[in-house]
């Protein structure tokens, strides 16, 4: 038995264009549910998930109600994980043996009041606005807001995982047979306040789920870290006549490539730094394909062993 660290992606919950009602999302759930299940009867599992579109959704819900201040995004995504983590746990329990016991965990995640994130917010949230309405609201609340595409809207800083605060829980609850689902959103963003001594505070932040998940998967020691997106494989020159699946490669040789930043980039960065972490192997594939790609059936595998690269 191994241990495996897998990382939804937010297409886990939610498929491009579907609305975002409950019922969608508990549908897709179960058929993540499905997919994981046989892995998390064969290995010590922790399974991570998106929450972009959820948090989306719990912000518009608040600006819509204005008899209180809006809730700051630490909180929300405390919200979502609950909300998240109660959808997959479900599913997963209504798909594998009742004697096999499941937890949801609400993360922190550390990160550097100094990281140079804070002083450039690149990552977008909630609602689009014209100019003059994003201009507005930044201007009443204090927000930065940068043009995205056509529209306006705020965006906020993507700092670096530090520190997973509740690393040994999740030990613990591994040793003790349990699948667990943590880190959800890329974990709640906190921070030391510099001018206390040992404060925790929220952080208006969104810290990046695959980076989250590969220090998860580091510190847990996990042998396989798994990133479950809707593309089958790591391809190269994607959407081209010319596109080629990759299914192995060492981390080194995927550094000659670029990938799109938006997308399949911090997909590949986050699996390359797990390998050379810790010498395991990371495996990028479709969600429906995880059992399959953790035996080198399926998906993209980068391992320091990998010798020269293969293609599907």
């Amino acid at each position: 038995m191994g241990r495996v660290v897998v990382a939804l992606g937010g297409n886990a919950l939610l498929k491009r264009e579907q609305e975002m009602t409950a019922d969608n999302q508990r549908a897709n759930a179960r058929i993540a549910a499905e997919a994981l299940a046989p892995l998390c009867k064969e290995h010590e599992t922790v399974i991570t998930h998106g929450n972009g579109p959820q948090v989306g959704m719990l912000a518009l819900q608040e600006i819509a109600y204005d008899e209180v201040e809006e809730y700051p995004l630490d909180v929300l995504g405390a919200e979502t994980e609950g909300m998240i983590g109660y959808m997959i746990e479900q599913e997963l329990g209504n798909v594998l043996p009742f004697e096999h016991h499941l937890a949801t965990l609400l993360t922190m995640v550390e990160v550097d009041p100094e990281d140079p994130a804070f002083r450039d917010p690149t990552k977008f949230v909630g609602q689009v606005y014209s100019r003059e309405e994003a201009e507005k609201e930044a201007a009443e609340k204090g927000w930065i807001v940068k043009q995205d595409g056509d529209y306006w809207r705020r965006v906020v800083p993507s700092p670096l995982p530090k520190r997973i605060f509740q690393i040994e829980p999740i030990k613990k609850l591994l040793e003790a047979d349990m699948t667990v689902i943590a880190a959800g959103g890329g974990g709640i963003p906190t921070m030391y306040d510099p001018d206390a001594d040992r404060k925790l505070i929220g952080v208006e932040a969104v810290v990046d789920k695959d980076r989250s998940s590969s220090l998860l998967a580091k510190d847990l020691g996990a042998d396989f870290f798994v990133i479950a997106t809707d593309a089958p494989a790591v391809f190269l020159g994607f959407g081209t006549p010319d596109q080629k699946a990759i299914k192995s490669a060492t981390p080194d040789a995927l550094d000659a490539y670029e990938f799109p930043a938006g997308s399949m980039g911090p997909k590949v960065e986050a699996a390359q730094d797990f390998v050379r972490t810790t010498g395991g192997r990371a495996i990028i594939c479709a969600l429906a394909d995880v059992p399959a790609a953790v035996r080198g059936e399926k998906g993209t595998t980068v391992s320091l062993d990998a010798g020269s690269t293969q293609f599907h």
